[in-house]
């Protein structure tokens, strides 16, 4: 679970880099809280943040869930590309958003292996 946990601690502390990246574009593109829109760029930050918050509420307990029921390794292994994938949707998004299908494909299927293997895990311990 050792590994699960620093992974799990470099997904939580990106989120902060992405939240704070949206707070840096605030101030280049004159964008005061509350708004959330007024500069395309500034947008894309804000998205990256957003997308990976609603990630976030299926990946965290899905990497606990395997990592309990089937294989604490794997979870890590998936985590990491859990990861990787975001950095790719969060510099392919700021660019083009048109781009960051792999960067979202990558996340999305790691937090739904990591859902349902648990769940499946979890189910054969019943059996």
């Amino acid at each position: 679970m050792e590994l699960v946990t620093i992974v799990l601690g470099l997904v939580l502390l990106q989120y902060t880099f992405f939240s704070i990246m949206v707070g840096k574009a605030r101030g280049t593109y004159d964008i005061h809280a509350p708004a959330v829109s007024g500069h395309e760029i500034f947008e894309r930050y804000y998205r990256v943040q957003q997308n990976t918050l609603e990630l976030l509420i299926v990946f965290v307990p899905g990497m606990f869930l395997f990592a309990m029921y089937v294989h604490d390794l794997t979870a890590a292994g998936l985590g990491l590309v859990f990861f990787i994938g975001r950095m790719l949707y969060y510099k392919s998004y700021v660019s083009n958003p048109k781009s960051r299908g792999i960067g979202f494909t990558l996340t999305f299927l790691a937090a739904h292996i990591l859902i349902i293997g648990g769940m499946v895990g979890a189910a054969l311990k019943l059996i």
